[in-house]
């Protein structure tokens, strides 16, 4: 089991940005009216945003991070290292960070890294990016993590296409030699799983061909080609329910934490019915679990800032606050880290 401590480095700020286009469920073409209440009702996803066309996830990050840097008065210069957590990149090659270093006019002195990574992205790219921080050589980071997830979802896949959306964001990070809270992180994969969420064709195992592109009907209501996003929706289930709480209790009891200690426990945004089940695994209040599935649907490896901007944006500003994050998801991929932060800079949701 994978158990991380990280000192001398704190979170400085949040921010998020979502694409101006906002898609309903009642309005999904494969859905009745009694269907996409159902669905709703069981997910917890009313509506999503989509990205256009042109519209990447880098662009989301980049406009959360101007943001971010403007209200913490951040000089371009000061940025040491910056890391980008994506599942759609901009390219296969180059890595996006690099290109973000550059349209975010950062020094070339700035250290830069592409994390490939959906659900548990946030927490892993964290626990990179205070570790390099730790030692003082960086003083300031800047955490990229977001998806345009929905460009992979077939239209006519109603297991995927309703319950995901895109957004951006950007968590800001410094060092601090004389900060006194520890990140702490649990951390585990088992690749055994990795088909139960998978994209087929696209990569180097199953290149693109002729073939890529043929829809399939798979049952009524999902239609989906080898290009679209693959979710074993029953397998994903047994997984998240099983490990995310067994991670949280990990962390909890490796570190001789008191669960009552955390604030809030802000979970990767999967589906409502399943994160409940993990809720009440774990026996905590509903006040200190928030949603963010309402609005913007899963958005993969930024559905922990995203939460914690739009939900906890007053407290975040106002107060001292103890967290448990906790992603769980593609890969077969979980891990858990907890973290405080100390009246920390947290611009409005930002549209694109």
């Amino acid at each position: 089991m994978s158990f991380l401590s990280v000192e001398n480095v704190r979170i400085a700020g949040v921010s998020a940005c979502v694409p101006k286009e906002v898609e309903s469920v009642k309005n999904f073409p494969l859905f009745s009216e009694s269907d996409a209440e159902s669905f709703s009702r069981t997910t917890g996803v009313e509506k999503h945003r989509k990205a256009g066309y042109n519209i990447c996830a880098s662009d989301l990050c980049l406009k959360a991070a101007e943001k971010l840097m403007d209200e913490l008065s951040w000089e371009k210069s000061d940025i040491d290292c910056l890391i980008f957590v994506s599942q759609t990149p901009d390219y296969r090659l180059p890595a996006t960070s690099v290109i973000l270093q550059d349209r975010l006019g950062l020094s070339i002195d700035c250290y830069t890294l592409d994390i490939s990574s959906g659900c548990s992205g946030w927490v892993y790219a964290l626990s990179v990016i205070s570790s390099l921080m730790s030692h003082g050589s960086m003083k300031k980071g800047l955490l990229l993590a977001g998806d345009t997830i929905l460009k992979f979802c077939s239209s006519t896949d109603k297991s995927t296409y309703p319950l995901f959306g895109d957004a951006g964001t950007a968590t800001a990070l410094e060092f601090s030699a004389n900060e006194n809270n520890a990140i702490r992180f649990s951390l585990n994969s088992d690749g055994e799983g990795g088909k139960a969420i998978i994209i087929e064709d696209g990569g180097f195992r199953n290149p693109v061909k002729m073939k890529s592109f043929e829809k399939e009907t798979i049952s009524e209501g999902i239609e989906r080609s080898k290009l679209d996003l693959v979710l074993e929706g029953m397998d994903v289930f047994s997984f998240a329910i099983s490990r995310a709480p067994q991670s949280v209790n990990n962390l909890l009891n490796h570190f001789s934490m008191d669960i009552g200690s955390v604030d809030y426990f802000v979970f990767h945004q999967a589906n409502k019915f399943m994160n409940e089940k993990i809720r009440k695994k774990l026996k905590l209040a509903e006040e200190r679990v928030p949603y963010s599935l309402k609005d913007f649907g899963n958005t993969s490896c930024a559905t922990i800032p995203l939460t914690m901007v739009t939900q906890l944006q007053a407290q975040l500003r106002d107060k001292d606050l103890s967290f448990i994050g906790c992603g769980f998801g593609v890969g077969l991929s979980w891990g858990s880290c907890h973290f405080k932060t100390n009246k920390i800079v947290c611009p409005d949701l930002i549209e694109y």
